[in-house]
């Protein structure tokens, strides 16, 4: 009897597949799902972190390491992953699951990621919509210091600091000085992090019928902005400086094993691979879709979107750096003119130094005095200033903006871009939660795509409202240092040795030319097999060493006191945080593996049991 009604379940099982198969909406035609991975790779990674790498890796040399592990990482696990969603149709849980039930935890590991993704990454949405809402203001609000409530002069804390970063850590984040000074829901960011997540439900509303048209938007927009921002960023004073300093190689950087680590990792984190989003894009695809030819598209376009973004970031670092060397060196000439009562022209940039020399010759005890005061102004030091993440987006830039003509304009521009890359970049992250849960008969079956979509909406801005606390900057950092890195590698690792060697290489091939009309040529095949898999171990092997080595972790502070941030070690019950982030989604794989080894062995028992 037990035997019947198992085969009656598998067989309702089998006919809820195909009826998912045949009902399974598709997008509208192969560019629209050209233009959705673009949307959800090409996002802030790309002119945020890509610039920095730039920055400290050597400059153009950077370019060297980027391109190979394109060539040897990016592309074949692309390809990979969008050959697995298009072949299985199913969002990351089915489609592992169809390879081998054992591999059903990465599939939950995926989600996990994406759901860990989804409730800290829209913050940055929120924080691009406030910046937005005060670009329209005449000046604009962190281009001079506040008045103090006296009215006698400006804020102390912003004196210490600059203006942009006064408004950044003080008036947008009202950051708390430690994590375990939690503080209180800002009720501002709070509004503009629900209005985020209402528009990210409005996209994903009807499933791919209403982000098919979104992502037209969103992939193309931001390119527009770019575009503007590079005619401008090129005649600003100084952005051949910025140019230079970018495009200079430093070919000893090659040497050093970091360049090469944070170019694989750059390639793998801004293609979005292993959270299960590209897997859900895919499984929308006709069956006979060519994922190789978009495959090597989309990898193309997002690591020319990197170098692109790349030269008009350093155009404007150029003409900020410049415009930084030059107040500091107009500072000096005025200290110097006033202090020694010389005669107006006669101190200028050009003979600066040799002044100097003869003043500290001349009147020793005079010039000794004023030696603390005299700023030592240096444009290379100015450019050697590395940044990345949201002080390169929200403090950076604001302070280039705030200098530029129309400063208006060029703020609303660019914190629109923020928003579509972000935006972008969320309709891939939650169509990777809500794929797998449409997907499952037990909710697709009780409830609608719209109710399931505002759900999962709802409970990640909820979630969220702890990142718009006065300390929700520091937990922002901690969720996006840690609650993917690791968890990520080995989902990818795990995939690609599924692919390979526990459905078959040779199955596979069959399954491409099944779709595609082709198999794939040796060198997919070698990177699949053997050199992407060793390049992901060495990477996981990297990060473990540096956080074994670390020692005990710390985190950045702002200090309003000193007007600048202070490293500070993590409380006991944060480090705990860290464990269960990374634990969370990378034990749901041998968790998954154990379950379905023990469901096997009941109902081999229980068949044995009744025969």
């Amino acid at each position: 009897m037990c035997l019947l009604i198992r085969l009656v379940i598998k067989k309702l099982d089998r006919n809820w597949q195909k009826a998912m198969e045949k009902s399974r909406p598709l997008w509208d035609n192969p560019l629209q799902f050209v233009f959705a991975c673009i949307s959800y790779a090409v996002g802030l990674g790309n002119v945020w972190r890509f610039p920095y790498l730039c920055q400290m890796y050597g400059g153009g040399g950077f370019l060297i390491p980027y391109l190979i592990m394109l060539i040897a990482e990016g592309m074949p696990l692309l390809y990979l992953e969008l050959a697995v969603g298009q072949r299985m149709r199913q969002g990351s849980i089915g489609a592992w699951k169809i390879i081998s039930p054992y591999l059903c935890g990465v599939g939950v590991a995926s989600v996990v990621v994406s759901f860990f993704l989804s409730m800290y990454y829209n913050v940055i949405n929120a924080w691009a919509f406030w910046y937005l809402f005060h670009s329209f203001q005449d000046p604009l609000p962190w281009a001079t210091c506040p008045l103090n409530s006296n009215r006698t002069g400006y804020e102390e804390e912003c004196e210490k600091t600059s203006s942009t970063q006064y408004f950044w850590y003080r008036q947008t984040l009202n950051i708390s000085p430690s994590l375990e000074a939690s503080g209180s829901v800002q009720w501002e960011q709070a509004l503009c992090l629900t209005l985020a997540w209402l528009v990210v439900y409005l996209c994903i509303l009807r499933g791919t019928a209403s982000t098919g048209k979104v992502v037209y938007v969103t992939a193309s927009l931001p390119y527009c902005v770019l575009i503007i921002y590079l005619i401008r960023g090129l005649t600003l004073h100084g952005a051949v400086n910025g140019l230079i300093y970018m495009f200079t190689p430093k070919l000893e950087q090659l040497l050093n094993p970091k360049t090469w680590i944070s170019a694989a990792t750059q390639i793998f984190f801004s293609l979005g691979l292993g959270f299960g989003s590209l897997i859900a894009f895919a499984s929308y695809n006709e069956p006979s879709n060519n994922c190789q030819r978009h495959a090597i598209i989309v990898s193309l376009i997002n690591s020319t979107t990197s170098i692109f973004a790349s030269i008009v970031t350093f155009s404007i670092y150029g003409f900020k750096a410049t415009f930084n060397y030059e107040s500091c060196i107009n500072k000096v000439i005025l200290l110097l003119l006033n202090a020694f009562d010389l005669e107006e022209g006669s101190l200028t940039a050009d003979n600066l130094n040799e002044m100097k020399d003869y003043l500290m010759a001349t009147y020793p005890l005079e010039y000794a005095q004023l030696v603390p005061q005299i700023k030592n102004c240096s444009l290379e030091a100015e450019l050697d200033t590395a940044v990345q993440g949201t002080g390169l987006a929200f403090i950076v830039y604001s302070e280039a903006i705030k200098n530029m003509e129309v400063p208006q304009l060029y703020s609303v521009l660019y914190f629109f871009m923020l928003l579509m890359l972000g935006i972008g970049s969320m309709l891939g992250n939650t169509a990777a939660i809500l794929t797998p849960l449409t997907d499952s008969r037990a909710i697709a079956s009780r409830f609608p795509k719209e109710v399931i979509s505002g759900v999962v909406c709802f409970v990640n801005c909820i979630i969220g409202l702890i990142f718009t606390m006065e300390a929700g900057n520091y937990w922002f950092d901690i969720f996006n240092d840690y609650a993917a890195t690791l968890s990520l590698l080995l989902i990818v690792l795990v995939e690609t040795i599924a692919v390979c060697y526990i459905y078959g290489i040779r199955r596979f091939e069959k399954d491409l030319y099944t779709m595609i009309g082709h198999k794939p040529n040796w060198y997919w095949k070698i990177m699949w097999a053997f050199v992407s898999p060793l390049l992901i171990i060495s990477l996981f092997i990297f990060y473990l060493t540096d956080y074994i080595l670390t020692g005990t972790l710390q985190y950045q502070a702002w200090d309003a006191t000193q007007g600048q941030l202070v490293t500070k070690d993590y409380p006991g019950y944060a480090l705990a945080v860290i464990g269960l982030l990374v634990a969370a989604s990378t034990m749901c794989i041998p968790l998954g593996a154990l379950v379905t080894f023990i469901r096997k062995r009941l109902k081999r028992e229980q068949i044995s049991t009744v025969a």
